[in-house]
């Protein structure tokens, strides 16, 4: 059988993700400064396209980042719950959390999340400079 992480390993990683996707919504805001930035100086269709694309591209990550807080937020709460009532996090109680689904999620999202940032910092450097 699997090893169960404990309650305060899950707990922190929770709060530690949350955190990040924290710096990633300010990342996000500044990016969207840029793009305001961007359209005021250059009106060219390609400028124009990328906007676009990132405007589009830009509130579908925001909401999984919220979707992603939200319940990562709730499984934290449960958790403090369980570590209240001495409870242990057994197997089978990792299990029905679905912490494994939420981990997996997340890690697609930071991958997904890095590969946005390139492609903003290619086409911020292509057209800010």
């Amino acid at each position: 059988m699997p090893v169960t992480p404990s309650i305060m390993s899950l707990h922190l990683r929770y709060r530690l993700w949350i955190a990040e996707m924290n710096y990633d919504i300010n990342i996000l805001r500044i990016f969207n400064d840029y793009l305001e930035a961007l359209s005021s100086k250059k009106e060219t269709s390609e400028v124009n396209t990328g906007i676009g694309y990132f405007e589009q591209k830009f509130p579908s990550v925001r909401k999984e980042i919220d979707d992603l807080r939200n319940e990562m937020h709730l499984l934290k709460m449960k958790l403090a719950a369980y570590s209240r009532e001495k409870k242990p996090l057994d197997y089978k109680t990792y299990l029905a959390d679905n912490h494994t689904a939420l981990r997996k999620r997340y890690l697609k999202f930071r991958d997904d999340f890095e590969k946005i940032k390139k492609e903003f910092g290619s086409f911020e450097v292509k057209w800010l400079i």
